[in-house]
């Protein structure tokens, strides 16, 4: 019997039997199987070294028969070559699970007790943040359009430095996927390397700038987050990933745990008035340990989000790093110490480095709260428009 729309329509399974399997005449190999219930499948069976094999190749609902005919016919052709269908099939099933994400955590375990702590918290930073929108994606399947597309929205974000950075920690986890066979070419290797000459990392938004960003933000996640940057000189990341637990409304303190700050150190902060009156506009949602985003890990729709804020402010070129850089340098015109500006966007380096950083322990909290109220009485100024004179604190040589 040839297999026809006509002819399997009248097709049934024998009495007492649950599973049949009926072969077309003219091609050996191609059938459709039976099943109690209803279900029927086209299949084709074949033998491989003396082991029979057989697959599925689709339902009579999603392939008439004339396309189920050439589907088997090309892999019966395989076959005659020396293939083997059924394994190709079941080797692309496995691929598909190795992820850049699942890849990316066996990466991890694996160089976690070969680096310093400080470069692997920079790696997994990288691969974990940067590359997420990839994380899906099987790794063989990454191509070099996707990285070039990603370091593009990377240098948009976070600006070149950062772009190059991200890019390095991806190419040397594909080398090594490589060499671990789970995929065959490193896609980063043709991309464009970011231009970190071209542009310097010495933006620092003025008071006009920084208003017309405040201005810009709308009374969503987003607008929320760029608020608290401005006001309180913290990473991107630590305030996108800002969770409940770290809030201590009683005493006003945000605590940025170890694990989710750059340099791995612990960084508490007493948040500003006007901090709180944005994070008390947060909804608390049920079962969410998260204020922003919407999936496991805080806010992740950046690229898209700046985008839009760019287009409402209109301003020169400027990445969300800058909103940082701009804290510190307003705070070093306003007289607040080195020291103490360094302590509050917790960055070790000057004072706070090597034998300094050792035997200076001082959180120096009382000066870090004094300087983020000063700040955020700057803010407002700018903001509001206010014509009131904001005191500089007397430097102290």
């Amino acid at each position: 019997m040839k297999l026809t729309k006509a002819s399997i329509a009248q097709i049934t399974l024998p009495p007492g039997r649950a599973d049949a399997i009926f072969f077309d005449d003219d091609l050996k190999g191609f059938g459709l199987r039976v099943r109690a219930g209803g279900k029927r499948t086209w299949i084709v069976q074949y033998r491989i070294g003396g082991q029979q094999r057989r697959m599925s190749i689709g339902t009579v609902h999603t392939l008439d028969p004339d396309r189920a005919r050439r589907e088997a016919r090309e892999r019966l052709a395989k076959v005659t070559l020396g293939g083997d269908p059924q394994a190709d099939k079941l080797d692309l099933r496995a691929r598909a699970k190795l992820t850049l994400g699942h890849i990316i955590e066996q990466y991890l375990a694996i160089k976690a007790p070969k680096l310093r702590a400080s470069s692997f918290g920079d790696m997994r930073r990288y691969l974990r943040g940067y590359w997420k929108a990839l994380h899906r994606t099987p790794i063989h399947r990454i191509t070099r359009r996707d990285v070039a597309a990603r370091l593009g929205e990377i240098i948009k974000e976070n600006g070149p430095i950062a772009a190059a950075r991200a890019r390095m920690a991806l190419s040397g986890l594909l080398i090594w996927s490589i060499r671990e066979g789970y995929c065959d070419a490193n896609p980063v290797s043709l991309t464009h390397r970011p231009d970190t000459e071209s542009r310097s990392r010495d933006r620092v938004l003025s008071d006009a700038e920084l208003a017309a960003v405040w201005g810009a933000c709308r009374d969503d996640d987003y607008g929320r987050i760029v608020r608290l940057l401005i006001l309180t000189g913290q990473r991107r990341d630590e305030v996108g990933a800002m969770a409940w637990s770290e809030l201590d409304r009683d005493r006003g303190t945000w605590t940025i745990p170890a694990e989710r700050s750059k340099n791995h150190r612990t960084h508490k902060i007493t948040l500003p008035a006007a901090a709180w009156s944005i994070i008390d506009t947060v909804e608390r949602r049920e079962g969410r340990e998260y204020l922003f985003g919407q999936v496991a890990h805080g806010f992740t729709s950046w690229v898209k989000s700046k985008a839009a804020l760019d287009k409402r402010t209109e301003l020169a070129p400027w990445v969300i790093h800058d909103l940082r850089r701009t804290g510190a340098t307003r705070l070093a015109d306003l007289g607040v110490q080195p020291h103490v500006i360094e302590t509050l966007i917790n960055h070790v380096s000057g004072h706070k480095a090597g034998v300094a950083g050792i035997y200076n322990r001082s959180s120096y909290e009382r000066e870090v709260r004094a300087a983020l109220a000063l700040w955020a009485h700057h803010v407002r100024s700018v903001v509001e428009g206010d014509t009131r004179k904001i005191i500089a604190l007397p430097r102290i040589s």
